[in-house]
């Protein structure tokens, strides 16, 4: 294949990408959307988190559910042969129902309070529950600095085609596990 072909090639997907990414923003904007607020962004193991949201939507919409979830994420950074490779694993996600399915019309404004909790790392409950057993492994990796937890508050319209959503990341004092 000539050199101006394999470039041509390469110039067309990247545009093609982009535009993609473009379409998919433009579509999310002319649907709504959705500001989250936190009274906030720091907690201890099983503290609720306080918030709220506001929900606009631009255009009727028809949706499955209205969410806000707390959702933790495990990552995990190796080093081989010279490259840098990161992991993510979601390790934990507690979902608060605010609606269930119905139609959203065009000019829909809404504000929303939720409260959701925060795992408690300190219950034996918890603790000896499969996801306790599942965080307890994930903190145990902590003590290898290329382990991390990321935890963030999501507040989700689920809809069909794309979602509304909004997250913000917080932090929980998790203790240490040995």
């Amino acid at each position: 294949m000539p050199n101006s072909t394999v470039i041509t090639l390469i110039v067309v997907a990247v545009v093609g990408v982009i535009a993609g990414i473009v379409a998919y923003y433009v579509m999310r904007f002319m649907k709504g959307s959705i500001k989250l607020l936190l009274t906030q962004t720091g907690f201890e193991p099983g503290q609720a988190i306080t918030g709220s949201f506001d929900l606009q939507v631009k255009k009727t919409i028809q949706s499955k559910k209205l969410i806000v979830s707390l959702i933790g994420t495990q990552i995990t950074e190796t080093y081989e042969d010279g490259k840098k490779r990161t992991r993510t694993r979601e390790i934990y996600r507690n979902e608060v129902l605010i609606e269930d399915a119905r139609e959203y019309p065009a000019g829909h404004t809404a504000q929303h309070q939720f409260e959701i909790s925060t795992p408690n790392t300190k219950s034996s409950e918890f603790m000896n529950s499969a996801l306790g057993q599942t965080v307890t492994a994930a903190l145990r990796l902590l003590s290898d600095r290329r382990t991390r937890l990321k935890w963030k508050v999501e507040a989700r319209l689920d809809t069909k085609g794309v979602d509304l959503a909004a997250s913000k990341s917080v932090s929980i004092n998790m203790p240490q596990m040995g």
